[in-house]
Formats: C-alpha cells, sequence, structure tokens
C-alpha cells in the first residue's frame, strides 16, 4: 500500500511528463475507496497567448484531478 509521499511523487512526476510543465504542486491528496484522489495545480503556457504569436512569459494556472489505484 503506498503512503501519501509516494502518491504526491506519482502524481507530480505524471503530469510533468504528460503537460510538460515545469511546476506541479499537489494541493488535495484523500483516501477513496479504490486508491487515493490528488488535486494537483500546474502553470503552464497560455495557449491564448500561444495562439496569437507573442513571445511571453503569460501562464495559465489549472487544476487537475488525478485518481490513483493502490498501485500507482
Amino acid at each position: 500500500m503506498a503512503d501519501i509521499v509516494e502518491v504526491g511523487k506519482a502524481v507530480c512526476e505524471f503530469l510533468k511528463s504528460t503537460l510538460n510543465a515545469k511546476d506541479v504542486k499537489v494541493v488535495k491528496v484523500t483516501r477513496a475507496a479504490e486508491g487515493w484522489e490528488t488535486e494537483a495545480e500546474v502553470y503552464e503556457e497560455s495557449s491564448f497567448i500561444k495562439a496569437l504569436g507573442l513571445n511571453t512569459r503569460v501562464q495559465d494556472r489549472n487544476f487537475y484531478e488525478v485518481k490513483l489505484n493502490d498501485s500507482l
């Protein structure tokens, strides 16, 4: 059975690799009947600014919910 620290690390690694995000912060971890439910805050490049072709460091703050089973 995984502990809360392992769950947080797994979520950070998953979101960083999936979204190519540099900064991922797990803000909530709860034990569920079938595993874990987490919520993470991720700063990503603004797709709107990118579509306009502007060169800026503006980022969007997004929240993601990730559910994991006991084996992570």
